[in-house]
């Protein structure tokens, strides 16, 4: 009778959980409740201490939780087909039948702009309440420090324990708002298991000035007025808002996620409008029309007052040559700028680049090299335009990771 040396040896564990979801934001609920819903036993690992706080302070409190015309155009990406089959699959108004399922107020701000009438917190407990009949659990509080890949899965460290589950969904975010708790966790994890990570720049953020234009545009803090800008072939009609530390609003967010440092950024202050010819038009009707007097017709009043001091813009037009009407009216339409740079990460509504969308499968939203590892959300390398197209992409990027994590 032989006796074998080798020690029996002993089974993989099995996963306590079928998927853990690093991050309970927009995404990585979204991907909970879709993935519960299969009959997946799921676990939602976050460090802060309340889910969803990046949607709790969007859209000034309401969240512009979608935007009824979000189409792949309105994405910026190194990748820019990758984004097509999520949001195909998942659209506007499959998040709107259930924004309405769950008997939440809405309205149309601006067009194809949704928001909650009442409180952010609705889009937050509509994702809780569905978390919770899907049968997923969420724990807060709960860093993860590390994870490893298993014979089983994966094994998650945390500082209330260890976990192990057979999928791991990225779904921390990206580094915009960092007093929110926004890290480079989801960045480095994709490095660690050999994804590229695309450079990263905050997106969606106000600019800042030089110190000469800064001060000459103090004066006008929390004056506001439409404008069309203009970066590198992008143009954004909506308005500006002149703050204490630069320029904001609407178009300014917009186009800072075309600006480069060092890019120069035209603003047209009247758009819609031809400036010489309604210039000629007016000093022909009225010569002794001032240009004051144009200027507070088609801008804000303290906006055209500044205006007119800044240029020294003053008398009446019949003292106005033509050459000097066509540098009056190319200053109103063509205004150029240098903006020293942006105000960074700190009030940034999203960031661009992250994961290098090469490396995943559109439908699954799942690592190519390893397929139970999927990356959701901000963390990836898809960036909506401002106007509720962001929270579309966390909707569909959960969902397709969700329907098979």
């Amino acid at each position: 009778m032989t006796h074998s040396n080798r020690r029996p040896t002993t089974p993989p564990q099995a996963p306590d959980y079928d998927v853990i979801i690093i991050g309970a934001g927009a995404a990585g609920l979204m991907c909970a409740a879709t993935a519960g819903y299969r009959g997946r036993r799921v676990l939602v690992l976050d460090h802060a201490n309340k889910a969803g706080k990046k949607i709790l302070m969007s859209g000034g409190g309401r969240c512009n939780f979608t935007n009824l015309n979000s189409s792949p155009a309105n994405f910026l990406s190194d990748n820019p087909h990758f984004c097509i089959s999520a949001l195909k699959r998942y659209t506007p108004q499959h998040f709107l039948e259930l924004v309405e399922r769950h008997g939440i107020e809405h309205e149309e701000k601006a067009a194809g702009q949704l928001f909650c009438r009442d409180s952010s917190k609705d889009i937050v407990n509509l994702l809780l309440t569905e978390c919770d009949w899907a049968g997923a659990e969420i724990r807060l509080n709960t860093p993860v420090s590390g994870v490893r890949q298993t014979e089983t899965g994966y094994r998650i460290t945390t500082a209330a324990g260890p976990f192990r589950c057979a999928s791991l969904v990225v779904a921390c975010g990206g580094l915009s708002i960092p007093t929110m708790g926004a890290t480079g966790f989801g960045y480095q994890l994709a490095r660690q298991f050999g994804l590229e990570v695309l450079p990263t720049r905050a997106g969606l953020v106000p600019f800042t000035l030089h110190p000469e234009l800064k001060t000459q545009l103090a004066p006008l803090a929390g004056v506001s007025c439409p404008v069309e800008a203009q970066c590198n072939g992008e143009r954004f009609q909506e308005p500006m808002l002149v703050t204490h530390r630069g320029l904001s609003g609407p178009s300014m967010l917009q186009i800072s996620s075309f600006w480069h440092p060092g890019d120069p950024l035209t603003i047209n202050l009247l758009p819609g409008e031809d400036a010489l010819c309604s210039l000629q038009a007016m000093r022909a009707a009225k010569p002794q029309a001032t240009l004051a007097q144009y200027l507070n017709l088609h801008l804000p009043r303290r906006f055209a007052q500044a205006l007119g001091e800044l240029h020294q813009w003053h008398g009446p037009l019949q003292g106005y040559k033509n050459s000097d009407l066509e540098t009056v009216a190319r200053r109103l339409n063509q205004w150029v700028i240098h903006p020293a740079g942006t105000e960074g990460y700190r009030t940034a509504e999203v960031t661009l680049g992250g994961v290098d969308t090469r490396q995943l499968s559109s439908k699954t939203m799942a690592a190519l090299t390893h397929p139970n590892l999927f990356f959701i959300g901000e963390v990836v390398d898809v960036t909506g335009h401002l106007g509720g197209h962001n929270f579309q992409w966390a909707w569909a990027s959960g969902v397709a990771a969700g329907g098979v994590a």
